[in-house]
């Protein structure tokens, strides 16, 4: 096992978001310009629907010009690192490129549901959230909306954004998408849900799950390497990765975790999440009266978490979100 380093390496003196320097430069513009050009012939996700989104029509994601806006607050139920004392500043968009069946927000992640928002209003959010307190701002479920989200960013910025962005999402991404956020993006959180493609073909109808998955993270940690922190303890900078443990996916959560030290860094601050309920289509009696996907029909056991957090020790990962819980 990788002896764990001092924790103070990974504390910065001095921070400034990504996205500044950019606009230094002169880059955002062209940033917004290549990114709406990605909607003409949409490949903004890997469902690569190749609609033209730019006409306002949608396909796999339900989603057309504009992206759907749920909710926007400071939220004080994300990771410690991320919402400080004065909370995170989520906004939520509607609709997503999975079909999770156990996902608990399936009224706004499979439902159309929230307002169409501009880039303006979008922005307007950002800055209205960055008044109130918030550490950073972070945007719940964009894998599909990117070139809104880039510019939305843009406009902020000009406008005087200075906290942190933060990238919160399924690892369900494109890496076109994601190359075009580099800069941009401070903090990427991806949960890293499925390690076997007939798993995430069954539950959340992506049998390219997997392989997209790991592209994805290892994009966002090139572009913004382990995750760092202000002397004040909240995250700046860098990779976070959730896993969410599910029942009887123990091989899973051990491969997935083997593999982010292994493949990513052994020094990846990870997120190992107890928070699986049956939801959604979870348990619901088919037409034949046998209850659907009855294997995940539970809640996660306790002796399930620690086994997956032995796998994480084993791999050589050290650095926790909740360590106390396990």
């Amino acid at each position: 096992m990788t002896s764990p380093r001092d924790p103070l390496s990974f504390v910065l003196t001095e921070f400034e978001p990504a996205y500044r320097d950019l606009l230094r430069k002169g880059g955002i513009d062209e940033r917004v310009e290549s990114a709406l050009a990605e909607l003409a012939e949409c490949r903004a996700c890997p469902r690569d629907c190749g609609v033209n989104r730019l006409e306002d029509r949608a396909r796999a994601c339900k989603t057309g010009r504009h992206a759907l806006v749920t909710s926007a607050f400071p939220h004080f139920g994300e990771e410690d690192c991320l919402r400080g004392w004065r909370g995170s500043g989520t906004i939520f968009f509607g609709m997503c490129n999975l079909r999770c069946v156990f996902c608990q927000n399936a009224d706004i992640s499979q439902q159309r549901s929230g307002r169409e928002c501009t880039g303006r209003e979008i922005a307007k959010l950002m800055l209205d959230l960055q008044r109130t307190g918030c550490h950073n701002i972070n945007f719940v479920t964009p894998e599909h909306v990117v070139p809104q989200v880039i510019e939305a960013i843009a406009e902020a910025v000009r406008r005087g954004l200075r906290v942190p962005i933060v990238y919160n999402t399924s690892a369900y991404d494109s890496l076109r998408s994601l190359r075009l956020l580099d800069g941009l993006v401070d903090i990427y959180m991806p949960d890293f849900k499925f390690w076997k493609s007939e798993t995430a073909h069954r539950l959340a109808l992506a049998r390219d799950y997997p392989e997209r998955a790991q592209e994805a993270i290892r994009e966002m940690h090139r572009q913004v390497e382990d995750l760092k922190f202000g002397p004040d303890g909240v995250a700046k900078r860098g990779l976070l990765v959730r896993h969410l443990v599910m029942p009887g996916q123990g091989a899973e959560s051990a491969a997935i975790l083997e593999w982010l030290a292994r493949e990513i860094s052994p020094d990846t601050f990870v997120n190992i999440m107890d928070q699986y309920r049956p939801a959604n289509a979870v348990g619901r009696p088919a037409r034949d009266g046998v209850v659907r996907y009855a294997e995940i029909d539970r809640p996660v056991r306790s002796d399930e978490l620690e086994n997956a957090y032995r796998a994480a020790r084993r791999a050589g990962l050290w650095r926790f979100d909740g360590l106390d819980a396990a």
